[in-house]
């Protein structure tokens, strides 16, 4: 009791044309990666320094109008102010 042999090309071509089909789909999907996240990523990305940036300028302000401690009054390592 034996199989037949498969036909000529049967599971063979099968086998290619998921493999055509996958491919098509990675390049989709790296096209749409490409043309939608990254850009949108980089928006966002931008605007997000941006705010840091302001925030540590207003800090850096905040902190220039503090008047400075003495020396001999300014915390240690270690202590609350």
């Amino acid at each position: 009791m034996s199989t037949p042999p498969p036909p000529p090309g049967g599971f063979g071509r099968r086998i290619e044309e998921a493999m055509e089909l996958i491919e098509m789909e990675l390049r989709h999907a790296v096209a749409y990666v490409n043309d939608a996240v990254v850009p949108q990523v980089r928006r966002e990305s931008i605007t997000a320094m941006r705010t840091v940036a302001d925030r540590l300028r207003d800090l850096a302000d905040r902190l220039d109008r503090q008047p400075e401690a003495p020396a001999d009054q300014q915390p240690t390592r270690g202590q609350k102010p």
